[in-house]
């Protein structure tokens, strides 16, 4: 398959300024793209839950890479579902529609990791993605995200419409969200250690029991894959993004501990949520389909996150 050259595509990035978003912009710029024909609506005066403003934000654009989301972690998901379905479903539904009817050349759709089954066999294979409801407290979130994979298939199927999906597991690294009401689990987590140390705080509570398990990819890691397919993929398959490294909630906060010398004592609060009981990749298409594999491994991603903590904060 020829790669599409990315040097006369007029680009369109939603979340763009975001975690994830400047880090793909990076990428597809090393990949040829030229910045000056990229385009990044801001969600201050371009709201994607507005038709029109989709329909806007697509005109003379020919791909589409859509990052957007109003996402976060388990109390987040916990307190907002209603707002995480809605407003993730009609940025996605409307924009796809809008490009479809704008005859945009291709459409990057980048899904979750939440829209798998809270039972998937582990690794999770992207075949499995339809064998069951997704775990409780983010499946608002995960089903909204997961009917635009339906679209973007069905688009294909009735008008030919070049919409490519892809999976990214949970993701971290420097400028990630370290807000504890709407952080995930490894910026929480850094902060928490960090806070303890200011404090002298000799234990830090955290959520559950520590026995799910879970895959981190680093964020330039999911941004070079985003681009690779956004270059050399055109299948209707979903993809998973990820590094097939599987790590427990334990494991984690202790070995972020060591990286940030904490010697104090983890409280397990049982009475909060432990969410999906495993979540490990299957990164075998990615390799197949477009060459991707990760690169950065989670020692090196951690202390490249903590580094950036402790210098920029939030």
């Amino acid at each position: 398959m020829a790669n599409l050259d990315l040097s006369n595509q007029r680009i369109l990035v939603t979340g763009g300024a975001g975690f994830l978003g400047q880090q793909v912009i990076s990428q597809l710029c090393d990949r040829g793209a030229d910045p000056a024909k990229i385009t990044v609506p801001r969600s201050a005066d371009c709201d994607l839950r507005v038709l029109e403003n989709c329909h806007q934000a697509v005109k003379n654009q020919d791909v589409i890479v859509h990052l957007a989301a109003h996402v976060g972690g388990i109390g987040l998901n916990q307190l907002k579902p209603a707002e995480l379905f809605y407003d993730n479903l009609m940025m996605g539904t409307q924009l796809i529609h809008a490009a479809y009817q704008a005859g945009v050349g291709k459409f990057v759709c980048v899904g979750t990791i939440c829209a798998y089954p809270k039972f998937t066999p582990v690794p999770f294979k992207e075949e499995d993605i339809w064998n069951g409801y997704p775990e409780e407290t983010n499946a608002p979130y995960g089903v909204a995200k997961k009917a635009l994979l339906v679209q973007l298939q069905s688009y294909r199927q009735q008008y030919g419409f070049n919409g490519i999906y892809l999976l990214p597991v949970n993701l971290y690294g420097p400028a990630d969200n370290f807000k504890p009401e709407s952080s995930h689990v490894i910026p929480a987590l850094i902060r928490k250690v960090h806070e303890a140390q200011i404090a002298g705080d000799k234990q830090i509570p955290v959520w559950g029991d520590g026995s799910p398990s879970r895959e981190f990819i680093y964020v330039d890691d999911a941004a070079r894959g985003i681009a690779i397919a956004t270059t050399s993929y055109d299948g209707a398959d979903p993809v998973n993004l990820g590094t097939n490294y599987e790590i427990t909630i334990k494991d984690l906060i202790t070995l972020i501990c060591k990286l940030m010398d904490y010697q104090g004592e983890i409280v397990w609060q049982t009475d909060k949520p432990n969410g999906q009981p495993r979540r490990c990749l299957d990164t075998q298409k990615a390799q197949e389909y477009f060459g991707f594999t990760a690169q950065v491994d989670i020692e090196r991603g951690l202390q490249n996150t903590i580094d950036w903590y402790r210098t920029h904060g939030e």
